[in-house]
């Protein structure tokens, strides 16, 4: 890489804590039992921070463990319940009101909130959360957003907060979710990932 003056834009790693103390009243229903078997059977949920102008912003994403595709998210200046509940009305109206879904997130005071799990029994929307301290219960959130930032957010942020939620939306609806290649998917983006579980799913109704 040197002599090709190539330089990587994998972030170091950090050391997480590994922690086993689940949330009093919510817990671990997932189980790091990722690999599910159809779009809208679990969603995960997290939050991070971007830099805009001059202060920090708040991207919520919601994302589908079936493709890894993120199907809702909101971007705000503060880290509240009003922004995960936006990430995930959007992602309940978008994927058509599905039912028995559950969604996986941390033990962030957004989202043990009574105004978000108020919005969660509303959806009837079954929630888990990981273990505190534990940030592999969470995994496939926290790649996305190590995705994100070194594949696509500049290193010294967005000059403002218009930028910022174009360019962030850019990566989510269009690298993202059509042409970035996903391991987890044998390859494929998620969106391709999706049209061929559904192409499937009438085909065996079909004849079913």
């Amino acid at each position: 890489m040197k002599s090709c003056q190539l330089i990587s834009c994998q972030q170091p790693k950090h050391a997480y804590k590994r922690a086993k103390q689940e949330h009093v009243s919510i817990p671990n229903h997932l189980d790091r039992q990722f690999d599910v078997k159809k779009p809208n059977q679990v969603w995960c949920g997290d939050v991070t921070y971007i830099w805009t102008g001059k202060r920090l912003s708040y991207l919520a994403v919601v994302m589908d463990l079936y493709s890894r595709k993120p199907v809702g998210w909101a971007i705000s200046y503060s880290p509240d319940s009003k922004l995960t509940g936006d990430a995930l009305t959007m992602a309940y109206e978008l994927r058509g009101k599905p039912k028995g879904v559950m969604y996986r997130s941390d033990q962030g005071c957004h989202y043990t909130s009574r105004k978000f799990r108020q919005l969660l029994w509303r959806f009837q929307i079954k929630q888990s959360m990981s273990r505190r301290g534990n940030c592999w219960d969470n995994a496939p959130m926290k790649r996305f957003f190590r995705s994100l930032k070194s594949e696509w957010v500049p290193q010294i942020g967005y000059e403002s907060f218009g930028q910022a939620k174009a360019a962030i939306i850019d990566y989510i609806i269009g690298y993202y979710s059509q042409v970035r290649p996903h391991q987890h998917n044998e390859g494929l983006p998620p969106n391709v990932t999706e049209q061929k579980y559904w192409l499937e799913y009438k085909t065996v109704a079909k004849f079913t």
